[in-house]
């Protein structure tokens, strides 16, 4: 018998419901998503995780939150180099 995880069914009924808006629109806050869907700040962020890990969405920082894409950019971004390591 399988036993049903509240959070896990929430988690992927959320990446549904997001996918299928990000579909629509393209583009869309971290803020406007957690409004607009009424979710926690973890729920929220468990779904773009999974999202994000399937390739299906880009995540870029926005100040506090993110700014989330739909699909994948075509340009390679290159992180700053950290300002730890030695400069050559």
């Amino acid at each position: 018998m399988k036993t049903t995880n509240p959070l896990q069914d929430t988690i992927q009924t959320t990446v549904a419901r997001v996918s299928e808006y990000l579909t629509a629109n393209k583009q869309a806050t971290s803020w406007q998503l957690k409004v607009k869907f009424r979710l926690s700040s973890s729920v929220l962020y468990l779904a773009l995780g999974q999202l994000f890990a399937q390739g299906k969405i880009t995540l870029e920082a926005d100040g506090i939150n993110y700014l989330v894409t739909w699909g994948q950019k075509s340009t390679e971004s290159v992180a700053p180099p950290s300002p730890f390591q030695e400069q050559m």
